[in-house]
């Protein structure tokens, strides 16, 4: 049986383009995720890894789909391989049920792994240029220290849930613990 697997990263993307191309390659299901695909613990792939039988075949419209890091995409072709299927990228023209299939794919998702590392390097060295320029970056405090120790005196003296200080505060109850 081949069995489709698509992916995008969050809900306002959308699979169409990935489910017809796995369709027109024969899916006979497709199983798809809207989650980053960082993200290991994926319930849709959890479910095809659950079912996949020997003689299957797994499609993915591109191997990125599949995984973002190259040990995990190892890994997860690596457990359809020991259950007895094969992998296929329809983008990159993979297919690991094939000798040839198998290097390319190992040389393509060492690329990609040297790719997003080159851009994490170059994401670091212009956060670290824009700090020795004095500029901080990141997300500014949900919480002033002024709000934390109020949150605290909350808790502590009028012993207010958490989830109550959250509300108060329109954070979430993990900001509140955090603090």
């Amino acid at each position: 049986m081949i069995i489709g697997y698509a992916r995008v990263s969050t809900d306002n993307q959308n699979l169409d383009a990935q489910t017809d191309a796995l369709q027109a390659a024969g899916a006979e299901r497709i199983f798809s995720d809207k989650v980053s695909g960082s993200i290991r613990k994926r319930p849709e792939l959890d479910k095809l890894l659950d079912q996949v039988r020997p003689g299957d075949v797994i499609v993915v419209a591109k191997y990125d789909r599949l995984a973002r890091s190259l040990r995990d995409l190892l890994d997860i072709v690596e457990t359809i391989k020991d259950r007895g299927a094969g992998f296929r990228s329809l983008a990159e023209d993979i297919d690991t049920t094939t000798p040839a299939g198998r290097l390319v794919f190992h040389v393509f998702a060492s690329i990609a792994q040297f790719e997003r590392e080159r851009i994490s390097e170059r994401t670091r060295e212009g956060l670290q240029a824009a700090k020795a320029r004095g500029r901080v970056g990141g997300r500014p405090p949900a919480l002033t220290t002024a709000q934390k120790a109020e949150a605290r005196r909350m808790r502590d003296d009028e012993h207010r849930s958490i989830s109550e200080i959250a509300r108060l505060f329109k954070v979430s109850e993990r900001t509140v613990r955090r603090a």
